[in-house]
């Protein structure tokens, strides 16, 4: 027997890489977009395809030669993990939605080989205990061959598959008392489980024929379709290696560290043993445990971000001492084989794994366990870092939040949700562009987003998802979404495409004014700000976070952010000679700013209402109104000193923060960012390794909205930023605030801009900037502004 008998049977040391490439959309068939497929949907018969199951296919054919290509494409209904000769090549589909159901090209020429080979899928289905990120119509499994060489593997008839008993689901994790929708967990039992199933010499004489549903269909093709096929326009996620970092607690057993290295440990027959291990910081993996003999034994793994007290409480992350575990759990049963892999079909987020095992008759050997590390491949392209040596801890915790929080979507958290939120993924997006450079996730969620759309003209508030969501504020946003990625981007059709989105969106709002006040007048849906403790969950209503006037009408937060996303909107309509409904945007986006500043301002307070009534004021609304412009420029930095002092305004929470960020800019107060990290630091000191939701307490300790600091380290502090739009011209304005000397280097679309700045007495600077081919730009110094040009330029101001 080989030495790892994996679940999932990967070949030896396998860490879920997929070993064929992703092919670029070019090379698919050009066929394929434009007539139906030859291959059918498969699924298992004579049995419900909409209920829970987790189901195995295979396929055998032979090669008479090793093909240098072989380009086939992948896709099922919920989810695959597809092999190739035992070996694991890709795992999907990159969730979408029905009209808009992506499928995988891959390349598998290396996997293949002279005479027999074997392509096989798991494919489950998690039926009525599905997470909410996940749409779908029912079980069902397509490959499709690029060409007449490929369409040997073409699903069919001719394929085999048989259901999988020994899964089921643990789908209550009401116990935990929160909003938790990211499916199931996993209960295994070994005995049932059928070993070895997708390798080469596996027989599958007493498999079943697959049944033969429809053919594939391209999206915009044919009379109908269940699944309307598109090309998965971002790459495989990465995979790999994570070991486990330390054992925090053992009961009833005698272990040390060479456990987590891969030395293996004995639990005695009809023993109850308990190891709590800590990842040290917070990650997204699958869970490994590689077992031997232990027949009739039981192990149990709970997964959590952190360990509670008595009082249901976090505390410190890093603090064990009378806290004890809470969070989603597997349970595996064992069956005494050798060599035996149990893992799970969907990864687990933790820092903290519990490992309960309880042996029976027979001794247990727990040969190894570890994590397969998961998320979107980013890779960190940009640095940063300055005199002050703990910028750096922020921007490492802040870059791993992000991580954690990217996938096949952005993710407003990993471990309770999964979905992709506008509110939460304008943020992310940015962060993305600027530490990494891949623009890829973000146009995805950008598509995503307008694919929601209802027939109102707004987008879903997260999406995909299986409960629709309407949040009007963060359709707002997704239209800024689009003016970031113009800015950032020189890809004009695609910009384009948003136009009658973005249209949709602000004609939407404009039906709702008030036209005697020249503000919004009442609101439907769910019109979410922020996490204020002042706006706390109504149980009745079913929402929270909701400031006065949103739903009564006259709100000044949102009517700020409506007259904000105007502004944004008018400058892509005009670029795109839009002139006339640019100029509309403009004018509409002055008229209701300057009335809802007018109405709300309470000049006795020198503040703004939430409403005219003047009953509540936020640091929200002064926040929106410089963004907007409602307030005056000569007035902006009076009020956001009001903001940043005030003790009598509510306050805003991590999330708003990236707008005062924006505020502070814009009102010429960017020296001041640097002094108001104070939140970043004092979740720095309660252990957090990711950046948290709110402030505490909090649910999620993984809210990518936090990470906002990635963004401003090269955005505010070096002070990086397009000036024209596509990036094809760079505005440095750097705001060091405290710091003497910054250093940073991040991806543009042309190549890499570096900066190298060092204070110079009081006023001055002195440094290098480079910008990459075929750039300009201009650097700005207080009232000095130097031209840049491409290569090194130097820069000076006394």
């Amino acid at each position: 027997m080989k030495r790892f008998c994996y679940l999932f049977c990967l070949a030896c040391f396998s860490l879920y890489q997929s070993t064929a490439a992703q092919v670029l959309m070019q090379e698919i068939n050009p066929e394929l977009f434009r007539s139906l497929w030859s291959a059918h949907w498969i699924a298992p018969p004579n049995t419900s395809l909409k209920e829970y199951g987790v189901f195995h296919f295979r396929k055998a054919f032979s090669l008479e030669s090793k093909p240098d290509k072989f380009i086939i494409h992948v896709s099922a209904d919920n989810r695959y993990r597809l092999f190739v000769n035992g070996k694991s090549v890709g795992v999907g589909p990159a969730r979408g939605d029905l009209a808009h159901w992506n499928f995988e090209t891959l390349d598998i020429a290396k996997e293949l080989v002279v005479g027999k080979n074997v392509i096989a899928a798991v494919v489950w289905n998690f039926g009525e205990y599905i997470p909410f990120a996940q749409i779908t119509n029912k079980t069902a499994l397509i490959v499709q061959g690029n060409s007449e060489v490929e369409k040997v593997v073409n699903t069919n008839n001719s394929w085999k598959v048989i259901q999988n008993h020994a899964y089921s689901p643990i789908g209550d994790f009401s116990y935990l008392r929160t909003f938790i929708v990211v499916g199931c967990g996993d209960e295994v039992k070994g005995k049932k489980f059928i070993w070895g199933w997708q390798t080469t010499d596996f027989n599958d004489e007493n498999w079943t024929k697959a049944r033969q549903l429809e053919r594939g269909v391209p999206r915009g093709v044919g009379s109908g379709a269940e699944w309307h096929l598109v090309p998965r326009t971002i790459p495989l996620l990465e995979e790999k290696q994570e070991r486990i970092k330390k054992i925090a607690r053992a009961e009833e057993v005698n272990i040390n560290d060479n456990f987590l290295n891969g030395k293996a440990v004995t639990i005695p027959a009809n023993s109850k043993v308990s190891l709590l291990l800590d990842q040290t910081f917070l990650t997204n993996a699958y869970p490994h445990l590689l077992v031997s003999g232990g027949k009739e034994a039981q192990i149990k793994l709970t997964y959590a971000e952190a360990l509670f007290d008595a009082n249901d409480q976090k505390g410190n992350r890093n603090e064990i001492a009378r806290k004890s575990i809470k969070g989603t759990y597997d349970i595996f049963h064992l069956e005494g084989g050798e060599n035996r892999l149990y893992t799970t079909l969907w990864f687990r987020t933790y820092r903290y794994v519990q490992m309960e095992i309880e042996t029976k008759a027979q001794p247990l050997i727990i040969n190894d366990f570890y994590g397969v590390f998961t998320a979107y491949p980013f890779q960190e392209k940009a640095s940063f870092s300055s005199n002050d040596a703990s910028l750096k801890e922020i921007w490492n915790v802040g870059w791993r939040t992000a991580r954690l929080c990217a996938a096949e979507t952005y993710f407003d958290c990993p471990y309770y949700e999964q979905l992709q939120y506008v509110g939460d993924t304008r943020i992310q997006a940015l962060i993305s562009l600027y530490v990494s450079g891949d623009d890829r996730l973000m146009k995805k969620a950008i598509t995503d987003f307008d694919n929601s759309r209802v027939y109102e003209g707004l987008t879903q508030s997260r999406y995909p998802s299986v409960v629709q969501q309407i949040i009007p504020p963060f359709s707002l946003f997704w239209t800024n979404m689009v003016y970031d990625y113009f800015m950032h981007r020189k890809d004009d059709d695609f910009v384009k495409s948003q136009l009658q989105g973005i249209e949709n969106v602000l004609n939407w709002y404009e039906n709702h004014l008030d036209r005697e006040k020249n503000m919004l007048g009442k609101m439907e849906w769910w019109n979410f700000v922020d996490w204020a403790k002042e706006w706390p969950w109504n149980i009745n209503k079913s929402i929270g976070g909701v400031p006065q006037g949103t739903l009564d009408g006259n709100s000044s937060i949102l009517t700020f952010q409506y007259a904000y996303s105007l502004n944004l909107a008018a400058q892509v309509f005009d670029y795109y000679g839009k002139t006339a409904q640019a100029q509309h945007y403009k004018q509409l986006a002055e008229k209701i700013a300057k009335s809802t500043f007018e109405l709300c301002l309470d000049k006795e307070k020198g503040i703004i209402g939430d409403t005219p009534e003047k009953q509540a004021f936020s640091q929200h609304a002064i926040i929106m109104g410089v963004l907007s412009g409602g307030i005056p420029a000569e007035q902006q930095k009076a009020f956001l000193e009001k903001v940043l002092k005030s003790n009598d305004l509510i306050e805003i929470t991590f999330y708003f923060r990236f707008y005062l960020t924006q505020a502070l800019k814009k009102a010429g107060m960017s020296e001041l960012y640097y002094s108001n990290l104070t939140p970043w630091r004092e979740m720095l000191k309660i252990g957090l390794t990711t950046f948290a939701e709110k402030p505490e307490p909090t649910r999620s300790d993984c809210h990518a909205w936090s990470s906002s600091p990635n963004y401003d380290f090269l955005a505010t502090i070096c002070g990086i930023m397009p000036e024209k739009a596509g990036f094809e011209r760079v505005l440095v304005q750097p705001a060091l605030g405290e710091l003497k000397n910054i250093e940073a280097r991040m991806p543009h679309p042309k190549g890499e801009i570096n900066l190298k700045l060092s204070r110079v007495g009081e006023k001055g600077v002195t440094g290098e900037i480079s910008l990459p081919p075929n750039t300009t730009g201009r650097f700005i110094w207080k009232e000095k502004i130097i031209n840049l040009n491409v290569g090194v330029n130097k820069v000076e101001v006394k």
